[in-house]
């Protein structure tokens, strides 16, 4: 049974991924994560339901000494990186904190792989690298100009991979640039407190938001500009259900052990929506017309930023099965339900 490393996987995406890898092949998941913005209860679902194939260690990457000894021991046969700090207004602000976790971290890990012979490398990017995009939608081979030092850390991470993947020639990796994710698990079941979905400290992504303002988690919504050169002034986004992006992980763990190339992957639906219409949506889909306040622009937003998904869709085995904004908003909108009774 083959053992595979996932860092920060005690987050949102990272614990979704880790379930479908569990549940679809049989190899072990060890997860490397420090808390600081992952949830102990995300481990906690993945060791009920899987039992002895999950290994937790709650360790911080930046210590290498540990992280050296833990890849050494064990034999792995991938890296699933998802480890990282991904607020763009926060990255504004302190920029030193997104190179340093996001690509000083992100260097030394695949440093320490290459010593420990590990030659699959999966790599959480983000659609922030391409900036403000001329041509709609992005394509994988667009110019990356990225507008905010989240962008920049990401962006910096895939030249090292690529540069790495060159001059060590058994090493591959698979770099997914995400677009906006929400929903949750399509296994949870609500009623009960099972499943996973997107638990935060903090939230700023646009459908958990408004899904806490609908449960009166929030007294309101900003919208932060309403003069872009769009639809109806609000930024538009591609977004995509946890599900589908967790798989493509899979689907691209499953290129790199049959083609042994390095390839980078936008993972996104095609289609855009704006900030105003996904607000309408979780307003419909929940029956709460929460209160929305009208903000100014922050600094780091692109206007608009829509993938074009044709190379993952010829190139690997992922196939989207949950393309539908209504039904993401939805699953979002219950999980924060069981979120908030969770805590009554």
């Amino acid at each position: 049974m083959k053992n595979i490393l996932f860092t920060g996987a005690a987050g949102y995406i990272g614990s979704c991924s880790a379930y479908h890898f569990l549940k679809n092949t049989s190899c072990n998941i060890f997860i490397i994560d420090n808390l600081s913005s992952g949830f102990v209860e995300n481990i906690s679902f993945l060791e009920s339901n899987f039992k002895d194939r999950i290994c937790f260690i709650n360790l911080d990457l930046n210590n290498t000494c540990a992280l050296k000894k833990i890849l050494q021991q064990n034999k792995f046969d991938c890296v699933v990186h998802f480890a990282a700090s991904l607020i763009v207004p926060e990255s504004v602000v302190n920029p030193l904190l997104y190179y340093s976790n996001n690509t000083k971290n992100t260097l030394n890990l695949i440093s320490l792989c290459i010593e420990s012979k590990i030659n699959k490398f999966i790599f959480s990017s983000t659609a922030a690298v391409y900036g403000e995009p001329k041509v709609l939608p992005v394509k994988e081979d667009s110019m990356l100009v990225p507008i905010n030092p989240y962008g920049t850390s990401k962006m910096m991470s895939e030249m090292i991979l690529r540069d790495t993947s060159i001059a060590y020639k058994d090493f591959n990796f698979v770099a997914l640039r995400y677009f906006n994710v929400a929903g949750a698990l399509s296994d949870s079941d609500f009623k009960n407190k099972f499943g996973l979905g997107q638990r935060s400290k903090n939230a700023t992504h646009l459908i958990k938001v408004a899904c806490e303002c609908a449960v009166g988690k929030r007294e309101s919504i900003s919208i932060f500009g309403d003069d872009y050169d769009t639809k109806d002034g609000s930024c538009i986004r591609d977004y995509i259900h946890i599900d589908d992006l967790a798989l493509a992980h899979l689907s691209a763990y499953e290129f790199l052990d049959s083609h042994k190339k390095s390839e980078v992957f936008n993972v996104g639906y095609g289609s855009g929506y704006s900030v105003k219409e996904v607000i309408d949506i979780v307003k419909e889909v929940s029956g709460v017309d929460f209160r929305v306040v009208q903000g100014k622009r922050r600094e780091g937003d692109p206007a608009k930023l829509i993938s074009d998904n044709a190379k993952i869709l010829k190139e690997t085995s992922w196939k989207p099965k949950y393309n539908d904004l209504r039904l993401i908003a939805k699953s979002a909108y219950l999980w924060e339900c069981a979120l908030k009774d969770e805590n009554a």
